[in-house]
């Protein structure tokens, strides 16, 4: 329906037929029109009074006719008494464009109506601004039409700008964003109320236009998207575009007229094409033209420039069931050419707002391209009125019908939803919040990934393994130090894909914190709000660098720290040790002097093998060694060398870390604790997050060797501990 009495924001766009409002109509798909509601004659129905008591009052003929279409059965009493409410609490207001205030919640209803929405929705409508403009209470509203009607109501209630001044929209916005929370068909409401009101907007002042159009464009538009609810995303997006870019509307609306006026019609020639092949295929399917809404058919035209024919619309296969879905993609793509690239599958993996459906395109001779969507009539009312085509998904079992997979049987609760009412709880400074909103809901696309466990998150696209990890940790993902994705060690940095798989790695410190790093990787409000709050709360340990750990601009310190009563020593990529006092290596030369090589540290029981150096001594080096092959290359004879009794051995151990804070106290205090004396250690500065620490270790016994290993791998933050790996220098 339209308020044709209350001076429209933009000239009702063309149409011809039955077109959705908004919608471009090509030639050659005229349908009869159900006649426009003419709201100045509803208005005067609405003065007459209420009707008796043994009828419904005229006024709400439409409202009753739109809902039995949906529901034959509805006990239409609630609908009664809510208008009569409605009418006596309003009587004597006007709206700014004339007509009398009913007309505005009898409107909102009707849009609600014809979506699908049940009866306790429908009441709530009619009586949406009774507690805010008139006399009627909460109290009332709850003594009369029960718990869920009144919540409803107080849901899309506005806060006073008395009492909460410049704030007052952000926290009304919050408030029922929470309200949301618990009730979708809040929104609903809401979305409606909206859509009214943007009809009618021409009776404001230009700036004011503006600002409304602005709002609905960044947070009600988003959220209509979000539930589904398409038929009133696009009207919406119709509307703010005639107000917020009117030249380019005005030319958009020309490009309109002109394709209406052509005499042929490459979308109508199609459709027959399509209905033939189905037909000889013995497929029972409606084929439809959609028409592009103004704003649609502005982006292709941005997109491709000079439009053709079939740019103007798409063409719309409904059937019965889903695999007449997959049937009739089978003929097109078989009789006719397809656009393979134009393939989309959002049956099998539905949209995260409900949507499902076959897209593909098939190409014309004259090489037009036409899209087409292929859907289930169930499928199609979902995508048209989303959550609200669910009828009342808070019914007991039984009571209305249900679906049956995962998140998108529970509207109650969408992954979305559930992500900000999370993060909003932190935003407790509205501006942060209405900024923060705004952000969030530009975000238009869903991941989602699964966690180790089956379970999964859904993440706004784009979002990284920090992001993940609030989602599913909230604050205690401070503690988290790295990641697995697709079972591949991941820096935290990792933007996710649909389908990855991520296994969030988290430690043990209950004093671990975020690195302010993190906010450069955080996509999502909750992690960013969780973050700053953080590093606002430790300002002192924001600032400065832990040791061996996470500073501001992402670099580590090198550490070397020598063993007790030894001096300071060069880095361990600089120092080659000296010969070693440790496992007693016997060498098959006599007298000579058998010393264990530096550049691959062996220890019991690694194969090794000798070779005589200056000095007459012996280097003893593991046989993969890379100097075992450059000594044979080169001519150099081998000395055979074998273990003797003693044990004590000098072994370098490379760490692979993730970075965070007293990190290195931990694993020395982990090797100390094993008997491992540290003849030096050196940390190297980090890499996407990762640390790599080398450490050169006396061992008394050279069997200790797994039991030093795995304990350094139990300190939160190290994911892997091996052998240095043999260096190919000189001995």
């Amino acid at each position: 329906m339209n308020a044709e009495a209350a001076k429209p924001a933009t000239p009702g766009p063309v149409t011809t037929g039955s077109a959705t409002p908004g919608h471009a109509t090509p030639a050659g798909t005229r349908r009869k029109a159900r006649s426009r509601l003419d709201l100045r004659r509803l208005g005067r129905a609405a003065l007459l009074g209420p009707a008796s008591r043994d009828r419904l009052p005229d006024a709400i003929g439409h409202v009753v006719d739109a809902h039995r279409a949906h529901h034959p059965d509805a006990d239409l009493d609630p609908l009664r008494r809510a208008y009569l409410l409605a009418e006596s609490s309003h009587r004597g207001q006007m709206r700014k464009s004339g007509e009398p205030y009913i007309t505005h919640p009898l409107a909102v209803t009707l849009i609600l109506a014809e979506l699908g929405a049940e009866t306790t929705t429908l009441t709530a409508s009619l009586l949406h601004d009774t507690v805010e403009d008139t006399d009627v209470t909460l109290d009332q509203v709850r003594e009369e039409f029960g718990e869920e009607v009144c919540y409803l109501v107080d849901g899309v209630t506005k806060l006073e700008k008395v009492d909460y001044g410049a704030a007052a929209e952000p926290e009304t916005f919050r408030k029922m964003l929470v309200a949301t929370g618990n009730d979708v068909r809040v929104m609903s409401i809401k979305l409606a109320d909206r859509l009214h009101n943007m009809r009618t907007l021409g009776v404001m002042r230009p700036e004011k236009q503006e600002r409304i159009a602005k709002v609905t464009r960044d947070v009600l538009i988003p959220l209509a998207e979000r539930l589904g609810v398409q038929a009133l995303k696009t009207e919406l997006e119709d509307l703010v575009f005639a107000i917020l870019h009117p030249e380019e509307n005005k030319h958009t609306r020309e490009l309109i007229l002109r394709n209406a006026s052509r005499a042929d019609d490459p979308l109508a020639e199609v459709a027959d094409e399509v209905r033939k092949v189905l037909r000889e295929a013995d497929l029972t399917a409606e084929v439809l033209i959609r028409p592009r809404h103004f704003l649609s058919v502005h982006r292709v035209s941005r997109k491709r420039g000079r439009l053709r024919g079939a740019d103007f619309g798409r063409l719309l296969v409904l059937v019965n069931e889903d695999a007449d879905c997959y049937g009739v993609l089978g003929e097109l793509h078989t009789c006719m050419t397809p656009v393979v690239s134009e393939f989309k599958d959002f049956i099998a993996v539905p949209k995260f707002n409900l949507y499902q459906s076959l897209h593909t395109a098939v190409a014309r001779d004259d090489g037009q391209v036409v899209e087409v969507l292929i859907r289930t009539h169930l499928m199609h009312k979902v995508a048209e009125a989303g959550v609200v085509a669910l009828g009342n998904p808070y019914a007991a079992p039984g009571e209305e019908p249900s679906a049956s997979d995962g998140e998108r049987v529970d509207p109650t609760r969408p992954g979305w939803l559930s992500r900000l009412l999370e993060w909003q709880r932190g935003a407790t400074d509205p501006d942060t919040f209405w900024s923060t909103l705004r952000e969030d809901l530009a975000q238009d696309r869903e991941v989602t990934v699964f966690r180790p466990d089956g379970g999964t998150i859904g993440l706004p696209d784009g979002a990284t393994c920090v992001d993940a990890a609030y989602a599913q940790y909230g604050e205690d993902a401070h503690a988290c130090i790295g990641a697995r994705v697709n079972g591949r060690l991941a820096t935290l940095r990792t933007v996710l894909r649909d389908g990855d798989t991520v296994q969030l790695l988290m430690g043990q410190d209950p004093s671990s914190e975020p690195s302010r790093e993190w906010l450069e990787h955080a996509r999502t409000p909750a992690a960013r709000i969780a973050i700053q709050r953080w590093l606002a709360a430790h300002p002192a340990e924001a600032a400065a660098p832990p040791e061996g750990g996470r500073t501001g601009s992402g670099e580590t310190r090198a550490v070397t720290r020598p063993a007790a009563g030894e001096p300071p020593t060069a880095p361990a990529s600089a120092a080659v040790p000296g010969p070693s006092a440790g496992a007693r290596v016997l060498a098959d030369r006599p007298g000579a002097t058998a010393r264990l090589a530096g550049c691959c540290t062996p220890v019991p029981p690694d194969e090794v093998t000798g070779f005589a150096v200056r000095g007459g001594a012996v280097a003893v080096h593991r046989a993969e060694c890379a100097v075992v092959a450059r000594m044979k290359n080169a001519g150099r004879a081998e000395v055979g060398v074998r273990w003797g009794e003693g044990t004590e051995c000098r072994v370098t151990l490379v760490a692979e870390s993730f970075v965070r804070p007293h990190l290195l106290a931990d694993l020395t205090e982990a090797m100390a604790g094993e008997g491992a004396e540290i003849v030096s250690a050196t940390v190297e500065p980090p890499t996407h997050q990762q640390v790599r620490h080398t450490y050169t270790v006396q061992l008394p016994d050279a069997a200790h060797l797994p039991v030093l290993m795995r304990a350094m791998r139990k300190v939160a933050g190290v994911y892997d501990v091996s052998r240095a790996k043999p260096q190919a220098q000189g001995t």
